[in-house]
């Protein structure tokens, strides 16, 4: 019969308990890296939608100006088409040729549209690669590379492209208003979404769908500015811990009442019975430019869309089962980047 002595049986144990952390810390560690592979992946996803819309305005800019602009539709051609390879440097110099158009020559709604498309590219491009970055700086610590913790999914690539000072500085366009908006996808008991109706301006003639919210003020956090904006937009008082999120945060360059706006919003979801809003603090270009609600099914959304009166943010219609899970969720949701 096999006996062991107390030091052995201690011994074992311990070797036992190392094997065991170890087991852990591998699993643990392999799942992190499966996130940081899905996080890269959907960076670069993100980044190349910004690219392929920035190719699209490139291609309308060269369609609209009377000079010579074949090069500039030819890049636009190119970066469309190209791989993951010859990417970074063709996307250099579609950047390079967007930097020689004069906007005298373009529409203002299409000099904006290119302001925006930039600012896209420029934010899509550091998310991208600072999510290469963590990636990068797990997969190739020792201890992961000697258990394969990585499998064998590639190693991400860091995507370098030309930065501009400011979004718009590539075309030339002066950004008025810098500002951080908060926003508020509201929820009725059939998921259908609050939208108001308004227009800029100094074009009234062209009606547009948004969500409730606007700027945050000094001393506010988005939170209360969310609160705040909704009150006074619609007359409910909502509680702030019943906000969810930010869940979305969108970037958007954009022409109104004469002036080109940079406007950083995030978004919060909140379920409520549907009520009749009624506005209680609006500010004289509120009263001017707001001139309707509606409670919006995704149906009615893509309606809206189709007849020509844009909603914003893009692809409403697809995100509100999105907003929907998240209200309803106990913990808040990771905040992502949307149109």
């Amino acid at each position: 019969m096999i006996t062991f002595s107390a030091t052995t049986i201690l011994i074992l144990g311990i070797v036992a308990l190392l094997v065991l952390a170890l087991g852990i810390w591998a699993a643990s560690t392999a799942n992190r890296l499966d996130r940081l592979h899905v996080r890269s992946d959907q960076s670069w996803q993100a980044l190349d939608a910004a690219l392929a819309r920035r190719a699209v305005v490139a291609r309308a800019i060269a369609m609209s100006v009377a000079a010579d602009t074949t090069a500039l539709a030819s890049l636009a051609d190119r970066a469309e088409r190209a791989d993951r390879g010859e990417r970074e440097t063709v996307e250099n110099q579609l950047s390079a040729a967007l930097s020689t158009v004069d906007i005298g020559d373009l529409r203002p709604q299409l000099v904006a549209e290119l302001a925006d498309a930039e600012a896209r590219v420029l934010i899509a491009r550091r998310f991208h690669n600072d999510a290469v970055r963590d990636t990068l700086a797990l997969r190739t610590r020792r201890p992961v590379r000697l258990l394969h913790l990585g499998g064998t999914a590639p190693l991400p690539h860091y995507f370098e492209i030309t930065e501009r000072a400011t979004p718009a500085a590539s075309t030339g366009l002066e950004v008025h208003t810098t500002r951080t908006s908060a926003r508020v996808v509201l929820l009725d008991e059939r998921d259908r979404v609050l939208l108001l109706r308004g227009h800029d301006p100094q074009a009234p003639d062209v009606s547009f769908w948004f969500t409730v919210g606007g700027g945050v003020e000094p001393g506010e956090n988005l939170r209360e500015a969310a609160v705040r904006e909704l009150h006074e937009e619609t007359g409910h008082r909502a509680d702030p811990s019943a906000l969810r999120g930010p869940i979305w945060r969108r970037v958007a360059v954009f022409p109104f009442d004469g002036e080109l706006t940079r406007s950083e919003e995030l978004f919060f979801t909140l379920r409520v019975s549907r009520f009749e809003p009624r506005p209680v603090g609006l500010s004289q270009l509120e009263r001017d430019t707001i001139t309707g609600h509606r409670w919006c099914a995704p149906a009615d959304i893509k309606a809206l869309d189709a007849r020509g009166e844009s909603v914003y943010p893009y692809h409403l219609d697809e995100l509100v089962a999105e907003a929907a899970l998240a209200a309803a969720a106990d913990t808040e949701p990771v905040v992502r980047s949307i149109r």
